[in-house]
């Protein structure tokens, strides 16, 4: 079974400290568990290096919750 981290959602319309950290334990897990086979690290992927919790801008949709066209061929491009 193949995991894959939760994207970036820091500026969605229901984005929240609490969800941003749960969001956070719940990605840690996915990369660390020996349940999985492997990980596609899509939060990796996406995210603003500069700031970890919003989308890269170019690979943010504008809603900040939804990849951009460029963001889901970088998701595709991050499977192996």
């Amino acid at each position: 079974m193949i995991g894959a981290t939760l994207t970036p959602y820091v500026g969605a319309k229901y984005e929240s400290p609490a969800g941003e950290t749960i969001r956070q334990a719940l990605n840690s897990w996915i990369r660390t568990t020996k349940d999985l086979d492997g990980v596609v690290d899509f939060d990796k992927t996406t995210r603003d290096p500069a700031n970890p919790g919003v989308f890269a801008p170019a690979n943010d949709s504008g809603d900040h919750l939804h990849p951009s066209d460029a963001g889901y061929k970088a998701m595709g491009d991050a499977i192996d």
